[in-house]
């Protein structure tokens, strides 16, 4: 994840952080913790409104990986194994795992949830932005 892209939000044990370029509105948060991520408020995480492992739990089902956590004190989040990589019909390739992605510029990150871009029309390489009309649409897509 891009951590100078990244808006952090902290509370006591968990620090949650929030890519908007990699964000593709799959509404796991909001579905999951209505409390802690409210698009009708700012800011729109409230990282103290639920216990760390119920944001853990919540984050950790955000197929973008626009969302990530770290708890204090706590484990990093475990990768799935093996690694999954979904083609999903009109949008993105979804990754879980271990992953470790190379950009263009020859840089590397390593992730655990990633929605790479397969159309080639994203401006935010190598992940989905959106710009696949089918997402744009608002289809479902996850």
């Amino acid at each position: 994840m891009s951590e100078s892209k990244a808006k952090v939000y902290e509370a006591e044990d968990v620090t949650v952080t929030f890519d908007a370029h990699r964000c593709l509105h799959s509404g796991e948060c909001v579905r999951g913790l209505p409390a802690v991520f409210d698009t009708a408020r700012r800011p729109w995480v409230d990282a103290s409104a639920a216990a760390p492992e119920e944001i853990a739990e919540v984050i950790s089902r955000c197929p973008s990986g626009a969302l990530h956590y770290t708890l204090t004190g706590g484990a990093p989040e475990t990768p799935v194994h093996p690694t999954t990589v979904t083609a999903v019909a009109g949008g993105p390739f979804v990754l879980r795992g271990h992953l470790v992605l190379r950009g263009a510029d020859g840089k590397h990150t390593h992730e655990t949830r990633a929605a790479l871009c397969r159309c080639g029309h994203t401006g935010n390489q190598p992940y989905c932005d959106g710009s696949n009309d089918c997402l744009l649409q608002g289809k479902k897509w996850t």
